[in-house]
């Protein structure tokens, strides 16, 4: 390894390092990733010809281009996904598309409503992302359960029910909305092989909870949903949900009809959403000129734009470029074929490894990293919806439930329901730990016995 090369991992591993310690230094995770992006490249920029053929002389600005562009679109990819995907959602949220789930999940038994929340927050995470979901369930928790001691152990299985939801859609987490990008895994492989393992890891850790949970709740008042009489009518908010919802369903199909990228799919939905609820404001504004067109502007997609977290985007951003200069450089081939001879090429032990590793660190880097570890072959662990690429998929989503800092889902538990860093690994890190590992024994029974 030549000393260029060192001095870009070591700017990387201290840009890691802020990145994972952002409570303790309060600096935004988005701007660590962002110095990293540039400053590896700046780097990479003192002896490109050494990394790239044909950068030398005067084609070294064109060489360069081409790579940094190649890797910018395809990090565009996921960041364009995600930005009509989170404009989706934040529009059915706002126009009371999610306020049916809220009715669904009332009961007075705890168990009954364990049991409801774990499955509930399973789908809509597999549909939605786990963010957004978790959030939504929170909010709807809030209303049902007024015990804190019941409701933090309801909010830790939305975690551990959110991230497991995720892991086997291509849609349903940021890191397999990235391997799906990518190529190494399918809707149709990833749905088909880690919807039991997923399960698994979500209702092994619901029933060990459910055991902690006796009696019944106290009815709260209020429960009832609240229709916003001055905006859309029920009708309309139905119709925004299932555009909304069934369009990202839609999504893996359009791909494979069209074989177009998953985030022209995305788009498309966005497009006929903020068409038809510019249908109903319209109509809205012509019955009441004065009012409703206020009322309205507020939950129009125009505005839900300008509530995108432009924070996550530009983390990602950050940090996906700065992995693709670690993989322009050699360093993650280097650390692959590392990690292949070390295990001997166990893809279980690796992945697993991987895998509770993203409960310490972010699991987006780890896996952008793995994406360019090692190459797609045609056939084995490492072809497309091999075991490689689907344990990766289902370890690097799951495992973000052991630790609270695991995953984007957890975090945002942590800041809502006040829930410490202690009591979560005290009381439920051994709980999810539990379910990951047998997510993973489920996986390896059916490749050795199904598929």
């Amino acid at each position: 390894m030549s000393t260029l090369t060192l001095v870009i991992v070591i700017v990387f591993c201290i840009g890691y390092f802020c990145i994972a310690i952002e409570s303790l230094t309060k600096v935004n995770k988005a701007a660590v990733a962002l110095l990293m992006f540039v400053a590896t490249w700046t780097l990479f920029m003192f002896d490109p010809g050494s990394y790239i053929s044909g950068a030398v002389g005067d084609h070294i600005a064109s060489a360069v281009s081409e790579v940094i562009e190649h890797h910018l679109g395809s990090t565009s990819t996921t960041l364009f996904f995600l930005m009509g995907a989170m404009t989706i959602v934040e529009l059915v949220d706002q126009n009371g598309g999610f306020n049916f789930v809220r009715d669904t999940l009332q009961t007075r038994s705890k168990k009954a409503l364990l049991w409801r929340i774990a499955f509930m927050t399973f789908i809509l995470s597999a549909i939605l992302d786990n963010l957004t979901t978790s959030i939504v369930m929170i909010m709807i928790l809030r209303k049902l359960v007024a015990d804190k001691q019941d409701r933090i152990i309801y909010a830790s299985l939305v975690i551990i029910a959110a991230n497991s939801g995720g892991a086997f859609s291509p849609i349903g987490d940021v890191t397999t909305i990235m391997l799906w990008n990518k190529g190494v895994i399918t809707a149709a492989g990833v749905i088909s092989e880690i919807l039991i393992p997923s399960v698994v890891s979500m209702v092994i850790p619901a029933y060990i909870l459910s055991l902690s949970l006796k009696g019944s709740l106290t009815v709260q008042q209020e429960t009832s949903v609240m229709e916003d009489t001055d905006t859309l009518t029920a009708t309309q908010r139905k119709a925004i949900f299932f555009l909304g919802v069934g369009g990202l369903i839609f999504v893996p199909i359009f791909k494979t009809l069209t074989h177009l990228p998953p985030f022209v799919g995305i788009l498309l939905v966005l497009g006929v959403l903020w068409t038809v609820t510019e249908i109903f404001y319209m109509r809205i504004h012509q019955e009441s000129e004065d009012t409703a067109d206020n009322r309205g502007t507020q939950k129009r997609v125009s505005k839900m734009l300008s509530r995108i977290d432009m924070d996550t985007i530009l983390f990602f951003l950050g940090i996906l470029m700065a992995v693709a200069c670690l993989e322009t450089i050699g360093v993650l081939t280097m650390l692959g074929e590392g990690l292949n001879t070390a295990f001997d090429g166990n893809y279980y032990l690796i992945t697993g490894i991987i895998g509770v590793l993203s409960s310490i660190v972010d699991n987006v880097p780890l896996v952008a990293g793995c994406m360019g570890m090692y190459p797609v072959t045609a056939d084995g662990a490492m072809a497309v919806d091999g075991i490689f690429w689907q344990l990766l998929a289902y370890c690097a989503g799951v495992g973000g439930s052991m630790l609270i800092i695991g995953s984007a889902a957890g975090v945002v538990v942590m800041g809502l329901e006040k829930i410490t860093f202690g009591w979560y690994m005290k009381r439920i890190t051994w709980i999810a730990f539990t379910g990951y590992l047998a997510g993973i024994v489920c996986y390896w029974l059916e490749k050795t016995f199904l598929f």
